[in-house]
């Protein structure tokens, strides 16, 4: 009795969330949308699609050569502009370049995309400064973009898009690319509180380990060989090599398992700027949504465990 009618219940919610979540708002090719870290990658690829289907993409590249590959490969429509998110002059140049672009309309929508994950590894073969480069970037940056940026959404009762990591729930590496996911988590729910009454809404991208630059493994090889070579001897002595060795071993299983699909991290964001009803997070690639995500809910002596099996073994245990 209770059985079918707990089917019956469960099946009508989940018809009644996917009817909501499928509804997409009209006139959508009169709206602004931002998107930072444009020359590759989840900005790059979103850039695009968001051009394709009508919008008005203002896209934020790093470089000149980023920005002339975008231009070539879309419409008119999409505008680009030259952003170091970590430079302060730079955020409040874009500020009011894209403030005389968008004038009474105001920004629809902002995407926090850009990012950087090296240096990464162990916390004790780095130094202060190597937290910063990130944390520069990823969190300080995003603050300011979104500072600068908040009057002209708030004019157009828009969206924020803030891009985190499934590493913003569990840590899987030292350095300040964890560190700085779990303060984009922070900056966004706050934001989310912060903004609701004024008809802006938030979400949060959360993906998992997908095949972009930020995950190219002779890239991620050559920092960690470079801090293991950097480190000081009393380190070295006490990690040892094969420590060394086995967390290179470890990187590239990783790394050998990444997913090439981006575009599942890119419908994310779209339906985060389109939606009508959009979610609060979203979590993108099977090893995110059964992993992650689950283990960053179980007790920290099993996930510290679990983490932990095949964690490289210091020479001096």
């Amino acid at each position: 009795m209770w059985l079918p009618m707990l089917l019956v219940a469960s099946t009508l919610i989940l018809l009644y969330r996917w009817h909501r979540q499928s509804k997409i708002l009209q006139n959508l090719s009169d709206k602004y949308v931002l998107i930072t870290g444009c020359d590759s990658g989840f900005g790059n690829l979103l850039a695009k699609q968001l051009d394709q289907h009508g919008m008005l993409v203002l896209a934020a590249c790093l470089t000149e050569k980023g920005s002339e590959e975008l231009k070539k490969e879309a419409s008119s429509r999409l505008q680009t502009v030259i952003l170091d998110v970590a430079d302060c002059q730079s955020v409040s140049s874009a500020a009011k370049w894209v403030t005389n672009i968008v004038g009474d309309t105001g920004l629809w929508g902002l995407v926090n995309n850009a990012g950087r994950a090296i240096p990464n590894g162990p916390n004790e073969w780095q130094s202060k400064e190597d937290f910063a480069k990130i944390l520069n970037v990823n969190v300080l940056g995003m603050v300011d973009v979104t500072l600068n940026m908040l009057p002209l959404v708030r004019r157009a009762k828009g969206r924020i898009v803030n891009v985190a990591s499934c590493t913003g729930r569990l840590v899987v590496i030292g350095g300040g690319y964890c560190l700085s996911k779990f303060a984009v988590e922070a900056f966004s729910d706050s934001l989310r509180r912060e903004l609701r009454n004024f008809g802006v809404k938030v979400s949060i991208i959360e993906p998992g380990a997908f095949k972009t630059s930020m995950t190219n493994l002779e890239r991620n090889l050559q920092n960690v060989a470079d801090l293991w070579e950097n480190a000081p001897a009393t380190i070295k002595e006490s990690y040892g090599e094969q420590y060394y060795q086995q967390y290179v071993k470890n990187m590239k299983n990783v790394c050998g398992k990444i997913s090439p699909k981006l575009h599942e991290v890119i419908n994310c964001m779209e339906h985060a700027l389109t939606a009508v009803h959009p979610w609060t997070r979203y979590s993108a690639g099977w090893d995110c949504k059964l992993y992650h995500i689950p283990m960053s809910y179980l007790p920290t002596v099993v996930s510290d465990y679990v983490l932990c099996l095949s964690a490289p073994k210091p020479a001096c245990q």
